[in-house]
């Protein structure tokens, strides 16, 4: 697929996937089921869901390492600066054969790297990030959209990347 088509995709997914609330029980929910799906595929991943700059939900799977937590992070503050998946702005940064330091930022606090879903809630706006590390970064990015998605109750089909 092209980058202007996932582009096109991942704008509708932002646009779709937002909350009419969010809480600790919906991070819960979210958190778990995004443990369910990675452990019944046996992935090795680390899941995070952090609202404003508050962790609610972490696991590592087994397969995971400790780098997944610093990939975490970074993806995690990309979301948080611009408000859009990482992944939007990892492609969006390809697009214009950019990185992210000439943005001004830096790639020990910053990663160019998909996985890193903003939590939108309407009439609020980005309240936080659901993020998973330790796939390669469209997968992370697919496997967040498949539980935001069920948990919200929309037509994976609908919505992912081919």
């Amino acid at each position: 697929m092209t980058i202007e088509y996932d582009l096109s995709r991942i704008a509708l997914q932002e646009e779709t996937l937002r909350f009419d609330a969010f809480d600790l029980s919906t991070a819960w929910v979210l958190g778990k089921l995004l443990h369910d799906l990675a452990s019944e595929r046996n992935l090795g991943v680390a899941i995070d869901i952090t609202l404003h700059s508050m962790p609610v939900f972490y696991i590592a799977l087994p397969g995971s390492t400790p780098d997944n937590s610093n990939w975490i992070r970074r993806k995690r503050n990309m979301v948080l600066r611009y408000f859009r998946s990482s992944y939007a702005s990892t492609l969006r940064l390809e697009q214009q054969g950019k990185t992210i330091e000439h943005n001004g930022l830096s790639s020990a606090d910053y990663a160019a790297s998909g996985g890193s879903f903003p939590i939108f809630v309407n009439g609020t706006g980005c309240i936080g990030a659901v993020t998973v590390s330790g796939l390669p970064q469209r997968e992370d990015h697919n496997l967040v959209v498949e539980a935001l998605a069920l948990t919200l109750g929309h037509e994976l089909h609908n919505l992912s990347l081919s």
